[in-house]
């Protein structure tokens, strides 16, 4: 039974110990920057603050203009950082900005360890221990990022545990969907992929489909379903290791209007841009050219979407994550999923239209009226016309509208081995108030079952 009370005596008197420091080192920088007032702290705090908005602006004119105007945004984006560091130099204020850094930075350090060590503990995914797989299927792709199933003898190595590899043909176009179904057919207890994440999605969808478990095999370019899952992207051979000692994770696995995925469905610029053919010779280069007209173009496309019934309107671009992904904050922690198992897809929708929302958005971050964070159990994606570009863990697509992206919670049972890094779980964002009040023992927590 759990009930309400006061977090146990380590966890609390710690918590409470961070909170103090926090608040005493944003005070800190408080009475740094009011000493320096006569001696520049002002001209610190000003000078940082419009090079912040400045270099913003600076991008916006870059990405969204071309010319003679791309080529100022360029140079407003690299002069206004140059221009603080000059002005620091100059009047001799590297040691009062170097104190408020640290200051404010140790404020934030404290704040997120405080408040972690006092949040309700959030169960991890109940791992229970598998049984060896008899007759383990293993679709590779020999060419998936850069070629690691051969640097790291995936093949031979699959085979020596007596999985049977299916090793695809770079030079013909393979349905591994249908290759995972021949291989069900064929009596396999398993069903396993190394490969990108948007051929891991189409095998996992095969696999939940049976109720297979499913082994990722993280040899992709980014691998970001293996990231979270907590596997070992720097050496894909030691995801081998659950076939003869693993466990077994029980993971939520998205749809998109039929087709299965595992981290996120794009909307709107990126979708937009990475349909064209020359993106994956030239990527920047591609982005570049193409961003003026889908950013501030006439007749540029907007998205509409009701997120459970929410109305999010005239979107530039549009994200949907298979469970919500931590936003970075002022450590730079994020852009990783705590959680596989909430059973809610993440949203955020991107609309800035100008050089003013685009400082306001750097500036203020996710608070920002530009960017709209949200989480739902459906998703229903609008736009004028009769079909549009949706890039499915990366993959570039065309699909009818509406398309719909839901989630089935728990669907697929993810093979792991016992023996891996683990997840790198974000903490809580930063709320002062929450640390004022565990600050001076206002805090009350709920005890876990």
């Amino acid at each position: 039974m759990g009930g309400t009370g006061e977090a146990s005596s380590g966890g609390s008197g710690s918590g409470r110990l961070l909170a103090r420091l926090a608040v005493l080192a944003a005070v800190g920088s408080l009475v740094v920057l009011v000493i320096a007032l006569g001696d520049g702290g002002l001209v610190v705090v000003t000078a940082g603050f419009l090079g912040l908005v400045l270099c913003s602006v600076g991008v916006w004119w870059f990405v969204t203009r071309r010319g003679a105007a791309r080529l100022l945004g360029g140079l407003l984006a690299t002069a206004a950082p140059l221009a603080v560091l000059v002005v620091f130099a100059h009047d001799g204020l590297w040691l009062t900005a170097l104190v408020l850094c640290l200051c404010w930075g140790t404020a934030l350090a404290c704040a997120r360890a405080a408040l972690r060590r006092t949040s309700p503990e959030r169960s991890r995914p109940a791992a229970i221990p598998a049984t060896r797989p008899k007759q383990p299927a293993l679709i590779m792709n020999p060419q998936s990022g850069g070629g690691k199933v051969g640097r790291f003898g995936l093949v031979e190595r699959a085979e020596d545990l007596g999985a049977r590899v299916v090793l695809l043909d770079p030079s013909v176009p393979a349905d591994v969907a249908a290759l995972a179904r021949a291989a069900v057919a064929e009596g396999a207890d398993l069903l396993g992929v190394a490969g990108g994440d948007g051929t891991q999605a189409l095998v996992a969808a095969v696999a939940a489909q049976h109720g297979l478990p499913f082994l990722v095999i993280c040899a992709g370019t980014r691998n970001h379903f293996a990231m979270d899952l907590g596997l070992d992207r720097s050496d894909p051979s030691r995801c081998l290791d659950a076939l003869t000692d693993g466990e077994e994770l029980r993971v939520d696995l998205g749809e998109v209007s039929g087709r299965p995925f595992v981290n996120t469905v794009s909307f709107g610029v990126y979708a937009d841009v990475v349909q064209r053919p020359e993106y994956r010779d030239d990527k920047a280069g591609t982005a570049l050219a193409l961003m003026p007209d889908l950013l501030v173009g006439e007749g540029a496309p907007r998205l509409d979407a009701q997120v459970d019934g929410t109305a999010l309107s005239a979107q530039q671009a549009l994200l949907v994550s298979n469970n919500p992904y931590a936003l970075p904050d002022g450590l730079g922690r994020g852009g990783r999923r705590p959680h596989l198992d909430d059973g809610l897809l993440g949203v955020l929708g991107v609309r800035v239209e100008d050089a003013a929302q685009a400082a306001d958005l750097a500036v203020r971050g996710p608070q920002s009226t530009g960017l709209t964070v949200m989480t739902a159990q459906r998703v229903e994606v609008t736009a004028d016309t009769d079909e549009i570009p949706v890039a499915v863990d990366g993959e570039a697509l065309r699909m009818p509208t509406p398309v719909v992206c839901t989630l089935h919670p728990g669907a697929l049972r993810v093979l792991v081995p016992r023996d891996r890094p683990g997840v790198v779980v974000p903490g809580p964002p930063v709320d002062w108030r929450r640390v004022i009040d565990l600050a001076w023992g206002r805090i009350r927590r709920t005890t876990p079952s």
